[in-house]
């Protein structure tokens, strides 16, 4: 739906009555269910009483078929709030807080003008200056959106490129984000995304919304299910959370009886709904934080081997979470978490908190943990931070990932290389770190370069066996093994950077403080290849990756790590300390 159907689609809602029957007209879909008798009470009023008090569990247990896959309605209202806002609650123009579920069925039963609601995302600055708004302001209302003519033509303009399968600039592709906020609004308001009447017997087949339950269903079939329906939407409009709480439950068991072979089992319902709300990555952000803290303290005061096995102990319970959320999201899916940049993050932090307990507990060297936690904090922080850009939706997989063996044994032995790459990284930062504040007692530490030289040896042979993996993978799926696709190519570009890395030292054209700078400056390479492919170039047979957001972030940390290092190697080029480099043989001596 383009801006201009949106805006035509607003006057249309104009003609409509403002009266509570016509609003839940929408919701209920019949006027049958509705002639049942709607409490005196809510019919009388425009606004409902306040539904922030309810429980919405049995609500967000509902299914619904959206973007191609049967979830809870709870995962529905948050995926949705956050496309619009920005954020996964809401905060609107008096004060109160919504939550995802409160703001779904408030935007079905009209119970809110949320359409003169300042709420739908713009984050790039040139794009509301284009618009003539104001550049301080984040969010803004749908009806002075769908009314904005310049919106209107850029979006066409983009939509003609996409078609035409040209480059699309900033603005531009900022603009189909807005006509799809603007749609997805102006859908919910309809109850056309409401698709919880499931197809009868195909698994494949659309739901459809209550108003479309004749071409599934008899009116025998159906009564009960518009009974509950009306009972819902009474019991949130009156804001009686007893009834309204039994009769969502009663709703989604005459659902399941109406089709029981398609609609999701409870079990499945209930785990996903309790990945959403155990927050298990948040969990370990707090985790990892705390335990970083601990450890750079025991780190401070030398010999505090307690403070550093409880700064080890709440490092372990953060990876538990995390696992803990890997493992749920896995079942979900029904496949590993590795198939958009919001997945391979929290995948990849993991694996570096996980490489780096391994080479803990195997050297027993706490630097690694230091080397690891704050990767793996700072990666989570950026995917919790930017749920437009990297959205954490489960969606259906593109035809090319469909083999799960593939799947597994090449995107995940890529993306492991890229997690001790980056292990290697946070351990370069501190050596280079050590070179700044004092070069002679950096060069004299032999085991930190000998565990510096051990993970980069592990990336590289991960991210040889994986290239060589998706070349196999390639010629199974496209029908060559090598085509310079970006990806293929930023891929081989990294790997030859680490190798030239590691046999330039072995060969002695670089010292150990080379090696050191190798490993901060060679994941930019990793960087490009898994970031830059998808979210700059945006170019190749790998489009199910592509995103936009995040480039300032992104070049913001390039600068300043640039900045960084060459501080350090300013700081080591003009130290006059005399300390000669130990040998690798003895470096490798000392470290065991």
């Amino acid at each position: 739906m383009t801006i201009c159907h949106v805006a035509r689609h607003d006057q249309r809602r104009e003609l409509h009555s403002r009266r509570l029957k016509a609003r839940l007209l929408i919701f209920i879909a019949t006027a049958t269910a509705l002639s049942g008798g709607i409490d005196c009470a809510a019919s009388a009023g425009v606004s409902s009483a306040d539904s922030s008090v309810l429980g919405f569990k049995q609500w967000g247990l509902l299914a619904i078929q959206d973007g191609g896959r049967r979830k809870p309605i709870d995962t529905f209202a948050k995926e949705t709030l956050i496309r619009i806002t920005g954020r996964p609650t809401y905060t609107d123009k008096t004060g109160r807080k919504w939550r995802p579920n409160d703001f779904v069925l408030s935007a079905l039963i009209e119970t809110r003008d949320w359409k003169n609601e300042p709420m739908v995302l713009i984050s790039f600055g040139k794009l509301k200056e284009q618009l003539g708004l104001d550049e301080t302001q984040r969010r803004f209302s749908f009806a002075q959106l769908a009314g904005s003519g310049e919106l209107q033509r850029i979006a066409n303009e983009a939509q003609a490129l996409k078609r035409a399968e040209k480059p699309l600039d900033r603005v531009q592709q900022e603009a189909l984000g807005v006509s799809d906020r603007l749609t997805l609004l102006a859908r919910l308001m309809d109850g056309n995304t409401l698709l919880i009447i499931p197809a009868p017997k195909n698994e494949t087949g659309p739901w459809v919304e209550p108003s479309g339950w004749s071409k599934y269903y008899s009116a025998a079939q159906f009564a009960r299910v518009q009974t509950q329906l009306q009972t819902v939407a009474t019991a949130y409009v009156n804001g009686d959370g007893f009834n309204f709480s039994r009769a969502a439950n009663q709703l989604r068991d005459n659902l399941r009886g109406v089709s029981p072979s398609i609609y999701p089992q409870e079990r499945q319902l209930r785990l996903e709904y309790f990945y959403n709300h155990f927050e298990a990555f948040y969990r370990a952000i707090w985790c990892y934080g705390i335990a970083l803290v601990i450890l750079v303290t025991a780190h401070l005061r030398k010999r505090s081997r307690a403070l550093q096995n409880i700064g080890v102990a709440v490092a372990l319970v953060g990876l538990a979470f995390h696992a803990s959320g890997i493992v749920m999201r896995c079942m979900i899916a029904g496949r590993p978490p590795v198939t958009n940049m919001y997945e391979s993050i929290i995948w990849v932090s993991f694996a570096v908190s996980f490489f780096g307990m391994i080479f803990f507990a195997r050297y027993r060297a706490p630097v690694y943990l230091l080397a690891a936690l704050p990767v793996t904090l700072i990666a989570l922080l950026l995917v919790h931070q930017m749920p437009i850009a990297m959205p954490s939706s489960i969606d259906p997989l593109v035809p090319v990932l469909r083999d799960n063996f593939w799947l597994t044994v090449h995107v995940l032995t890529i993306t492991l290389s890229y997690a001790a790459f980056a292990l290697a990284m946070g351990f370069g930062h501190i050596l280079l770190w050590r070179y700044a504040r004092n070069p002679a007692a950096a060069r004299a530490d032999a085991p930190m370069h000998f565990w510096l030289y051990r993970v980069l040896q592990l990336g590289v042979l991960l991210l040889a066996a994986g290239t060589i993996l998706g070349g196999v993978w390639a010629n199974y799926s496209w029908g060559r093994f090598w085509g310079w696709d970006p990806k293929e190519t930023w891929a081989l570009i990294a790997l030859l950077c680490y190798i030239l890395a590691l046999h330039g030292r072995l060969a002695g054209w670089w010292t150990q403080f080379g090696l050191a700078v190798a490993s901060v400056v060679c994941f930019l390479a990793v960087l490009m290849a898994w970031y830059g492919v998808n979210f700059v170039l945006g170019k190749g047979l790998h489009s199910y990756g592509f995103g936009i957001g995040g480039e300032t972030y992104v070049a913001t940390f390039i600068v300043l790590d640039l900045l960084f290092v060459a501080f350090a190697i300013w700081r080591y080029c003009t130290s006059k300390s005399a300390v000669a480099p130990v040998s690798e043989i003895e470096g490798e001596r000392v470290a065991v």
